[in-house]
């Protein structure tokens, strides 16, 4: 447990150190400043200053935790912060419940939600550790390592370099209208796939009606539509697979199907 606290500055000094430099050096931040929840705080033209000194704030504190000797004012201070992250969180979450905190700066349009409360509520508890930490005992590695990574899988900031990717991934493996087993396919499924098909453009100028009937059988779904002359276009669309290719259509004469 010791090792533990004793990891806990520097976990709350990495972050920090993120935090305040990315407020101090974004290139975006005068463009975006105006639209975080501080801005209707403190006014749109204070917004950058006020997000400035945070920042030099969060650099201080910082410090003061990577310094050595670490006092115990030291993790108070960090929790002292951390409580007014939350603080202000709870402020963002009512009053500007449709702007970002801009907590590590303007790099995320995301409102506040329970996420940027978790991450909060993690440094302070790292805070409060940090005030009982012993000063010559050294850290354990391995927490310190999978606490910063719950940190940066918290901040809807970093979303786009591994959330946004993942999510891509998972639609291309599998599609968002895949069915968990051929007979259970939705319809809008089978759709999807059936106008993607070379049958169904082939077919598709002579079509006159929406979707009539449709009929599943020996793995197959029939969707039936109105066509032009007096006929039917009966398409046959594989329940198993991907491959519009797969869909075969017949025109059929409506008095041959009464």
């Amino acid at each position: 447990m010791d090792g533990i606290a004793a990891s806990q500055p520097y976990v709350i000094a990495f972050f920090l150190l993120w935090a305040g430099l990315a407020k101090l050096f974004s290139r975006r931040m005068r463009a975006q400043a105006g639209r975080t929840a501080l801005a209707r705080l403190v006014g749109a033209t204070r917004a950058v200053p006020a997000l400035r000194l945070a920042g030099l704030v969060e650099l201080a504190v910082a410090a003061a935790l990577l310094a050595p000797p670490l006092h115990p004012l030291d993790g108070a201070a960090a929790a002292l912060l951390s409580a007014g992250f939350l603080a202000y969180l709870a402020y963002a979450h009512v009053a500007a419940p449709a702007s970002s905190c801009g907590c590590l700066g303007p790099h995320s349009d995301r409102p506040v939600d329970v996420r940027a409360f978790a991450r909060a509520g993690l440094l302070l508890a790292a805070g409060l550790l940090a005030t009982g930490a012993p000063a010559a005992h050294p850290p354990a590695v391995p927490p310190a390592v999978l606490e910063i990574a719950v940190l940066l899988g918290l901040s809807a900031e970093l979303d786009r370099y591994w959330l946004v990717p993942l999510r891509r991934l998972r639609v291309r493996l599998r599609p968002p209208l895949a069915a968990p087993a051929a007979g259970d396919a939705p319809l809008e499924a089978t759709l999807h796939l059936l106008r993607r098909s070379p049958a169904y453009c082939s077919a598709s100028a002579g079509l006159i009606s929406d979707v009539r009937e449709t009929w599943d059988e020996d793995g197959t779904r029939f969707v039936v539509y109105g066509a032009r002359d007096g006929r039917t276009a009966v398409f046959a669309v594989p329940l198993a697979g991907n491959d519009p290719r797969a869909v075969r259509v017949a025109l059929v004469d409506e008095a041959a199907l009464a």
